[in-house]
């Protein structure tokens, strides 16, 4: 596909494979670059909002805008198509309704989120929080990532404050209509596009165990504190307690300090866990906390949980749904596991979401894949609402 072939040298990762971009760094800026420059050349109007997410404007910004759009960043080692293709799609949308001859009569925007993987500073959707007021500012400045750079100190040196971030009330009062396009991350279509109903409720706990380091040769297995064991243990006690239609994984796994012939002194690891509500979420995490408590004590070691994102239970405006069907026909709608910028926003202005066919079902990494046909209709029809709603 145009557009996502002109940035695949970008961010690719040698020895993860796939491609690694996150926010504000190297990849990811070059990309900012890249959309800025692909904006301006249509004639769109580029404006970073004070949280680091950029805006593309067709028409000077106002009331009721209709926007589209995405983010650029990626999980470490993710798929080619999760985030770049809303956004090459976006401005593909608006080289097409501009050779239709259209004009909107509602401002229109290209919207780029910043960090929305989470996969350097570990919040999920953190420009799209920052804007909506679902995290501090300040929290958010503090987060860090593994080389113990801070949110705060990796946006000032892009440029922006960290001290004039946080909730952005004139730019969610603009927004009369948001509308992501995204690549399916799961084989449930059996046509090129389809309708988000819903996201699953879904959270990021980390969970560190505290023991006792110590030599791998010379400490006899009687006498360890092995924070190690309880969290093996923990890994285990995710995948059993992922029942009924619910989703619980733990990805990541960092021992301090990390040496082959050493006993760890502590053990963190991330815990994402995902169900159709909240209740039914809480219930997994509690059996999950259960089990690494438990295995914690039979080891002489302490365990601390502390929940590090979450969302509930999204449910896409039912009036934009309608509008969608009236710009498309009858495309079929199915729920999401995945969280989205999309679902940050949909508590605050209508929100809509479309998905183009993945064929192989996998998303977060390499393998993940839309046809060219398909994103080409995802294209067409992303056009096709846009231009509905922007009459």
């Amino acid at each position: 596909m145009t557009g996502l072939a002109d940035i695949a040298d970008v961010g690719r990762d040698a020895r993860r494979g796939g491609w690694s971009r996150h926010g504000f760094d190297r990849a990811e800026l070059e990309l900012r670059e890249w959309f800025t420059a692909e904006a301006r050349r249509r004639g769109l109007d580029v404006r970073p909002d004070r949280n680091g997410n950029l805006w593309a404007w067709w028409g000077a910004p106002g009331p009721s805008a209709v926007v589209t759009g995405s983010h650029l960043d990626s999980v470490p080692g993710g798929g080619e198509f999760d985030g770049p293709l809303g956004v090459v799609s976006a401005l593909q949308a608006v080289d097409l309704l501009r050779s239709r001859g259209f004009t909107p009569a509602k401002p229109l925007a290209v919207v780029v989120f910043v960090e929305e993987e989470g996969g350097r500073f570990g919040v999920a959707c953190l420009g799209s929080r920052l804007l909506t007021g679902a995290i501090r500012p300040d929290a958010a400045a503090r987060l860090t990532d593994p080389d113990g750079v801070s949110f705060g100190e990796a946006a000032h040196a892009a440029g922006f404050d960290p001290l004039r971030m946080g909730r952005d009330d004139r730019a969610l009062a603009s927004i009369g209509a948001f509308v992501e396009l995204h690549v399916e991350q799961g084989r449930g279509l059996g046509v090129p596009v389809g309708l988000a109903s819903s996201i699953l409720a879904h959270g990021r706990w980390r969970f560190t165990f505290t023991g006792q380091g110590n030599h791998a040769g010379a400490t006899p297995v009687e006498d360890r504190h092995d924070p190690m064991l309880p969290a093996a243990r923990t890994v285990v006690a995710a995948r059993r307690a992922a029942t009924g239609g619910a989703r619980a994984t733990v990805g990541r796994v960092v021992p301090n300090p990390g040496g082959t012939n050493v006993i760890a002194s502590s053990v963190d690891l991330w815990l994402d866990a995902r169900a159709a509500d909240e209740p039914r979420t809480r219930e997994v995490v509690a059996a999950v906390e259960a089990a690494a408590r438990e295995a914690a004590l039979d080891e002489g070691c302490e365990v601390a949980v502390t929940e590090e994102s979450w969302g509930g239970t999204v449910r896409f405006d039912t009036g934009l749904a309608a509008e969608v069907r009236s710009a498309l026909g009858d495309v079929p709608a199915l729920p999401t596991g995945a969280g989205h910028d999309a679902g940050i926003l949909a508590a605050h202005v209508p929100t809509a979401m479309l998905f183009v066919r993945n064929p192989t079902g996998v998303s977060h990494a390499p393998a993940e894949f839309a046809e060219p046909d398909d994103c080409a209709a995802g294209v067409v029809a992303l056009a096709s609402v846009l231009e509905h709603l922007a009459r």
